[in-house]
């Protein structure tokens, strides 16, 4: 990775994913509650500690998502998440976020990788789908970097900051993930 004109060096084994635990509770609600997470989620009310844990309790008994912490160098770091799930047509959505700021540049990338090969690898999932703001120039970058194609546009979809707010959705098939993350002919 180049970085004004340097390569940088990210070691992929400092990174981990694993499912989350009631351990990263209050890292996850300070991360959902903070000002920049929630200027682009499409939930953006300040979250509770009780609503929290009722959220928590809840999801223990869903077959339908998986949420994952993302770990650097053993610290938690961020979310990724997978919910929705369509059994009839092996599709989930996902949704990403680094909660520590104060990361390697290329973590993110790397976080979206191992979001991927859970997805994919793991989930067996044919599809993954995401959303996002029109406004949020980072995410929809983002997506396009991890090879995701834009398939929707939804006009003034979800109410915001006190007005309707554009999304862009967008898709990757595991066929297209093998074509571009996986070199091994075995697969």
């Amino acid at each position: 990775m180049k970085l004004l004109g340097r390569t940088i060096m990210l070691n992929i084994e400092d990174y981990s994913l694993r499912l989350m635990e009631e351990k990263d509770l209050l890292h996850v609600l300070e991360w959902r509650n903070s000002a920049n997470i929630r200027a682009n989620m499409f939930t953006d009310q300040i979250i509770s500690l009780d609503d929290h844990l009722a959220w928590f309790e809840r999801l223990q008994k869903k077959l339908e998502a998986a949420f994952n912490i993302f770990e650097y160098l053993g610290q938690p770091a961020g979310v990724v998440n997978f919910t929705d799930f369509d059994n009839k047509n092996n599709r989930w959505n996902w949704g990403i976020y680094l909660g520590k700021e104060d990361l390697p540049r290329g973590s993110g990338s790397i976080m979206g990788q191992l979001g991927l090969s859970y997805a994919f690898e793991h989930l067996d999932a044919r599809k993954l789908c995401g959303e996002c703001f029109a406004f949020n120039t980072s995410s929809i970058k983002f997506h396009q970097r991890m090879g995701f194609n834009q398939e929707g546009f939804f006009k003034k979809h979800v109410y915001k900051n006190g007005v309707y707010e554009d999304i862009i959705a967008f898709g990757l098939l595991k066929d297209d993930y093998i074509g571009r993350y996986v070199t091994n002919e075995n697969y």
